[in-house]
């Protein structure tokens, strides 16, 4: 079971945390330097609810931007 939508198939995605030193140029410093670049994951907000498929109610995982669109027919 992977961490990805079933409506829009959004799923965790790979980045960079980046660190930084000095001044910017606007505060009056000589501008910021990259001193260093980390992996890292974004991971998508994934929730399994009950839900209404095709007239039969199952457990899917949505993320939470299909849930408040209203793409998914929660049951309460």
């Amino acid at each position: 079971m992977s961490r990805s939508c079933e409506i829009c198939g959004k799923k965790t995605t790979t980045g960079y945390q980046i660190k930084r030193r000095g001044l910017a140029k606007r505060k009056g410093g000589v501008g910021r330097k990259i001193t260093g670049r980390t992996k890292r994951k974004f991971k998508a907000n994934i929730q399994v609810l009950r839900a209404n498929i095709n007239g039969s109610i199952r457990k899917i995982k949505v993320c939470t931007r299909c849930m408040n669109s209203g793409k998914v027919v929660k049951i309460v």
